[in-house]
């Protein structure tokens, strides 16, 4: 399997980023519903982690079982392990938390022999086409 082009990478990404406002929107609204506004502390910090959580439920739950987000999905994207074993929750959980480094360098994968991204290199993932 080949590696997607960087451009098609980010792209996917951005229209998840997309697909992932609308969700934390309806999360926002539900939040909201049930505390109130969350302008002053601990109730802000509750809501940034509870955002925080939503935001790892949606990536590492589409990761975990079957590899590919919506957006993924309509890419022809796919996560895989690096070393061809079934991904983990620890490894996925591991390049959520990488991804916002590894997006802000994502000029790593022009230099990166495979072109992966710094977050997948550390993560023992990469993204092929499906």
């Amino acid at each position: 399997m080949t590696t997607p082009s960087v451009w098609k990478r980010l792209a996917s990404a951005l229209y998840d980023a997309l697909l992932l406002l609308a969700v934390l929107i309806a999360a926002n609204a539900v939040f909201v519903s049930f505390f109130g506004k969350a302008e002053i502390p601990p109730l802000r910090y509750f809501h940034q982690v509870y955002l925080y959580l939503i935001c790892a439920t949606y990536f590492v739950g589409f990761w975990q079982h079957g590899g590919q987000t919506l957006a993924m999905r309509t890419w022809h994207i796919k996560l895989v392990s690096a070393s061809g074993a079934h991904l983990g929750v620890g490894q996925v959980l591991l390049r959520f938390v990488l991804a916002p480094l590894g997006l802000l360098l994502f000029w790593w994968a022009w230099l990166d022999k495979e072109r992966c991204f710094l977050h997948d290199r550390l993560a023992k993932t990469k993204l092929v086409k499906v």
